[in-house]
Parts: C-alpha cells; sequence; structure tokens
C-alpha cells in the first residue's frame, strides 16, 4: 500500500511518500503565504522523489497548523497523534515523543502500542520554539546553522532570566556588552530553551525512551542541552522535521 502524510507547518511544508511502511519520498516547501502551494509543491517534489505517479498513491493524511489547506487529503490527523506516530515509528521504544518546530512545542507520551497517553503543549511561547534561536542569532549576528555547534564549543553555564524572546534580545545585547564570548551566550540562549521544553515534557512525565522530532531536532547544541537537563540520551531520528508527515502518512496506511 502508497500512502502520502502532508505536514503544513508554520515555517515548512513536508510531505512523506510510504510504501508498505518504508518512506520512499520526501518533499519541503517553505510554507509561505500560500499555502496552498506549499502544499502542491512538497507534495509533487515528494512524489517525483519516490519515482511513482500520484495516482499510485492510495490515501492521502494531511496535518499541522495549516492541515486546513490540505484539500487533497481524505483525512486529518491532530497534531498530537501525527507526532506520537511519527516518533514511534522511527523508535518503537519511544515512551515520550517530543516535537519542537519553529513556533511550537509539543510533548506527547504515549504506551507500548503508540498510542496518546497524555499530552502538553508549549502555549505558542517563543522562547520554547525554533524562532527563539533564530532571533537570538540574529542579536548576535550568527547564521542559524551556526548557533548549535557554537553553543557545544562552551563549557559555562550562563543563566538567562528572560524567557520571553523580547526581553531575551535585551539581555543578550547586555551580554555582549559586557564581553561575554558569543559561545557562551550561545550556550546560555539553547539552555534557556532547552529548559522550557524540559519543563514541558516533565508534566507529562519522563518515559523511555525520549524522541525528539521537528526541525530543531537538526540543532546539536539544543539535542546537547536538552540531554544534560533531562538526564538521559534524546533520539534523533533522520531528518527530524519530517517526523509529524510521517506519522500522518503512517496512520493514512492504518
Amino acid at each position: 500500500m502508497i500512502t502520502a502524510g502532508i505536514d503544513c507547518g508554520a515555517k515548512n511544508t513536508k510531505a512523506i511518500i510510504m510504501k508498505d511502511g518504508q518512506i520512499i519520498g520526501k518533499g519541503i516547501e517553505l510554507t509561505g503565504f500560500d499555502q496552498d502551494a506549499a502544499v502542491n509543491g512538497s507534495f509533487e517534489a515528494a512524489v517525483k522523489d519516490a519515482g511513482i505517479s500520484r495516482d499510485d498513491i492510495q490515501k492521502i493524511s494531511g496535518t499541522g497548523s495549516g492541515s486546513a489547506n490540505i484539500t487533497m487529503a481524505e483525512e486529518i490527523v491532530t497534531d498530537i497523534k501525527a507526532i506520537a506516530k511519527g516518533g514511534f515509528y522511527s523508535f518503537p521504544t519511544a515512551r515520550t515523543v517530543t516535537d519542537v518546530g519553529a513556533e511550537e512545542g509539543r510533548a506527547v507520551k504515549i504506551g507500548e502500542d503508540g498510542k496518546v497517553d497524555d499530552f502538553a503543549i508549549n502555549e505558542k511561547c517563543a522562547a520554547g520554539a525554533g524562532v527563539f534561536v533564530e532571533a537570538m542569532g540574529r542579536a548576535l549576528e550568527i547564521p542559524l546553522e551556526d548557533m548549535g555547534p557554537l553553543a557545544m564549543t562552551s563549557d559555562k553555564k550562563i543563566p538567562m532570566n528572560a524567557l520571553c524572546a523580547i526581553f531575551a534580545e535585551s539581555e543578550v545585547v547586555g551580554l555582549i556588552h559586557a564581553g561575554t564570548e558569543p559561545k557562551d551566550i550561545s550556550k546560555a540562549i539553547h539552555d534557556a530553551m532547552a529548559s522550557r521544553i524540559v519543563f514541558m515534557i516533565r508534566r507529562v512525565g519522563v518515559n523511555n525512551d525520549v524522541v525528539l522530532i521537528g526541525g530543531v531536532g537538526c540543532n546539536p547544541g539544543f539535542v546537547a542541552s536538552m540531554e544534560q537537563q533531562l538526564g538521559t540520551k534524546v533520539y534523533v531520528p533522520d531528518n527530524p522535521e519530517f517526523g509529524a508527515a510521517v506519522g500522518a502518512a503512517v496512520v493514512a496506511a492504518e
């Protein structure tokens, strides 16, 4: 059976094609203002990557904040269910799945069958989402992709008292003026963000194994801060930004 999962997120729209439980195609587009174009673009890219035609796909499921725009989907899957299924697909031993994307963080506690037992949401606070690191990187004049590796070169612990992104930026500017090294500021930023996500995870309970999906899973500095604060290994699948789209494709197959 060939199925597709499309995740229309705040920053990127991702599509996954699966055949008999195996991923055979992926596609990604910036969501932008035209969500319909992003949905169609990511889907067409995934179909091309899979080397199939649209007619070969037997069912399409959609998820994400822009799921209302996935008109080609026969089924809309809740974000929480898609996250749970995506994490469980990559790591069947997973019992806690965390999704941290551009604008939101979510934690899901799942059972041995991959079904949702409990969940918590970061309430759209920028300090617990990818835009936080991006905004702080602009204040430091450091590209987003360099922020995580830079943080990992620091062994200092500098607390950031402001968790609101606006006030945190002022705090970062203050640290710059105080002569604090960029690597130490970057680590402080990642530690502050991880503390909010870890607090959210603890609300549902830390159950091994902990899996991280979402675009922030590509940031090694955040993963390191999260592991340090949780006191346990965090498992990240290949291409973690596709995690919810994978979950939607799994639901379509079910």
